[in-house]
């Protein structure tokens, strides 16, 4: 049985409410972060948790706790939880409202943990299908709860076989997937997008990791180059980095996961394993 808290108390998760008069639910406001264990640790704990404060302060939501308040949280929930391995959600509500419109009362913080699924070996070995969709965020750089561009992208992608939504802006940049970061390398150099993204935790881990190995070019990239790039994939906390062989009806290289990317995956495993 799950143990998830909400709102100061832990509480079994079939009976994890909240009153239905919280702006989440009536209007979409509230932030939230996710991380995942390794060895039933914690994994950048602290950084998921500056991009949560770092996100409410983007919506002018205040939070009052503490980063090690939340931190205790965290660990206190993971602790009444048996679970070998487990996805972390921290989600702060915008709180009660009597008008259905402004704050009434205190944000609510919640986290809620899961088993972590097995991804299939498949796309890490053969690489994966994404597909492009014309959405921008809303407020860049704030993991808000409202995800319904997400979901739609998610479904479409789904029904053409794709595991993953490339957002495009207007201007034909490819900005960032719905739960990951992009990067692609032409030639030797590897490029991924600066602005107008959620910079990821493991976009962080992966520039620290490359920045000794390739030149690095953090700069805008339109959906055109970045299909005609020689090596593409996407990096996010529940998914590590994954190949990204096609986009849409266009093939990267020569259809399978390229060496440069290979290589940061292995880097990955042995940063991951050391830490």
């Amino acid at each position: 049985m799950l143990i998830y808290y909400v709102d100061g108390k832990f509480v079994p998760a079939e009976k994890a409410v909240i009153p239905v008069d919280d702006l989440a639910l009536l209007r979409g406001i509230g932030v939230f972060d996710l991380l995942r264990t390794y060895n039933g640790k914690p994994y950048f704990l602290d950084a998921h948790i500056d991009r949560l404060e770092n996100s409410a302060q983007k919506i002018d939501l205040a939070l009052p706790w503490t980063h090690d308040e939340i931190k205790d949280v965290v660990k206190a929930t993971l602790a009444k939880n048996d679970i070998p391995e487990a996805n972390v959600r921290i989600v702060v509500t915008g709180g009660s409202s009597t008008d259905f419109m402004t704050p009434a009362g205190p944000p609510r913080l919640l986290v809620l943990v899961s088993p972590i699924p097995k991804l299939p070996d498949s796309w890490y070995t053969d690489g994966v299908k994404i597909i492009s969709w014309e959405v921008e965020r809303t407020i860049p750089g704030a993991k808000s709860i409202d995800y319904i561009s997400a979901s739609l992208a998610l479904k479409k992608a789904a029904a053409q076989g794709a595991i993953e939504a490339l957002y495009i802006d207007r201007n034909g940049l490819a900005l960032e997937c719905t739960t990951s970061n992009v990067f692609a390398f032409t030639g030797e150099t590897l490029i991924t997008p600066g602005r107008g993204i959620l910079s990821g935790v493991t976009r962080k881990v992966v520039l620290e990791l490359a920045e000794r190995l390739f030149p690095i070019d953090i700069r805008d990239i339109s959906r055109s180059e970045l299909v005609a790039a020689d090596e593409v994939f996407i990096t996010g906390t529940g998914k590590g980095l994954v190949p990204v062989v096609q986009v849409d009806e266009d093939t990267i290289g020569d259809g399978r996961p390229g060496k440069k990317t290979r290589q940061l995956m292995a880097e990955i495993k042995r940063y991951t394993q050391a830490h």
